[in-house]
């Protein structure tokens, strides 16, 4: 098993694709790519309410912990096509009419520990080299979006990270940043 902290875009991608053949398709396939592609804590996912979300306005509040900045974050459109297949199966849940956004079965709030078993078991299901925890979505975001060679402070602000010596590990590891140099 590797060491690595972070996902790669391709292991995300099997993961997703793990979820589908779980027992709760939408709501994980949902949950794994919103942590993703926000860049979450499994803490600040799981206490995302109904009212943190404006799909007609396409926005996304995101209350970050430990002393992060919180902002509001687009929604992209793969990730208001996933919201919207979770949001039309979790009218079935028990539970529906909680605020919580991600519900278990039982529609109380998903656990923290809930959300880290379900990703350890989509990453043995997807044959990961890795053994998948929530924080390796967080980083793996960190590293895509320095992979796209966005800037590090925008990075900054994208994960609420409060000081830049946070946010320069995605970035000095990054070779592609040198590409243009000469």
């Amino acid at each position: 098993m590797s060491s690595r902290k972070h996902l790669t875009p391709s292991e995300v991608e099997k993961l997703l694709e793990a979820t589908l053949k779980g027992k709760n398709p939408e709501r994980d396939y949902c949950l794994i790519w919103m942590c993703f592609i926000h860049g979450c804590r499994v803490s600040e996912i799981n206490s995302w309410r109904l009212s943190d979300i404006d799909l007609e306005g396409g926005n996304i509040y995101i209350h970050r912990l430990k002393n992060g900045f919180s902002t509001i974050h687009p929604l992209y459109v793969r990730e208001r096509k996933c919201l919207q297949r979770w949001m039309a199966k979790r009218k079935s849940y028990r539970g529906a009419d909680s605020e919580w956004l991600f519900l278990s079965n039982r529609g109380a709030r998903l656990s923290r520990q809930r959300i880290y078993w379900l990703i350890r078991n989509y990453s043995e299901v997807a044959n990961l080299e890795v053994n998948a925890h929530p924080h390796m979505l967080r980083h793996g975001c960190g590293f895509a979006l320095a992979d796209r060679g966005i800037d590090t402070r925008l990075i900054q602000d994208f994960l609420g990270h409060r000081n830049i010596q946070n946010t320069v590990l995605y970035t000095a590891s990054n070779a592609k940043r040198f590409k243009e140099v000469w």
